[in-house]
């Protein structure tokens, strides 16, 4: 079944080690904020650090593992259509808003959206990694200057993960109008008990 996540909301669900995870660009340009947790002790996450070392690259894709905080490989990206998405800035959150868009009033934000959906699960929001950010096109210069640039993704695009353990995942359609190219979309996604080529 697919399940569509409304622009600039999340949430959060368990999937169980085994289960494939489908998350599909359905419009374009449209960036997906991801974190995990084990399932079995949460005290076990997503890593940005660990995965980047382990994979030895900044482009995480297809045949790519994320690892968790205590080197144990959390999922497998099976398929990744567009192939552009981004491990190093955090999910955006209020202070984004007031630091970098010099944006005093409310704003929905991933951050924000992680932590209220994943709170049933006594997930708090100090706990929040950084996210994987799915189709996110982020560049960088000689100078290591960073640099946001509008998705690549196209309507349709999609990146297909294995879970590696019982996994608790929150998942957003993000907020952030430089990630999406000033235009706020939904994301979809699907959970799948194997790979639909298999």
């Amino acid at each position: 079944m697919i399940t569509t996540i409304e622009k600039q909301t999340g949430t959060a669900f368990r999937l169980k080690k085994g289960q494939w995870l489908k998350v599909t660009d359905p419009k374009g340009e449209q960036v997906s904020d991801m974190v995990l947790f084990n399932a079995l002790d949460k005290a076990e996450k997503l890593s940005s650090g660990k995965t980047l070392d382990f994979e030895e690259t900044l482009l995480i894709t297809k045949g790519h593992h994320l690892w968790s905080n205590r080197s144990n490989k959390m999922m497998r990206i099976v398929e990744d259509t567009n192939g552009r998405n981004d491990f190093l800035l955090a999910p955006c959150s209020p202070e984004t808003f007031q630091i970098m868009y010099q944006n005093s009033d409310y704003h929905p934000s991933c951050f924000e959206n992680l932590h209220t959906n994943l709170a049933p699960f006594e997930i708090l929001p100090d706990d929040i990694p950084t996210a994987f950010n799915i189709f996110m096109n982020v560049q960088f210069a000689a100078s290591g200057k960073l640099s946001v640039e509008p998705p690549m993704s196209k309507a349709g695009d999609y990146v297909l993960f294995e879970a590696m353990m019982d996994l608790i995942v929150g998942l957003t359609a993000c907020s952030a109008e430089m990630s999406n190219n000033y235009s706020f979309k939904p994301v979809q996604y699907e959970i799948l008990e194997r790979s639909p080529a298999s």
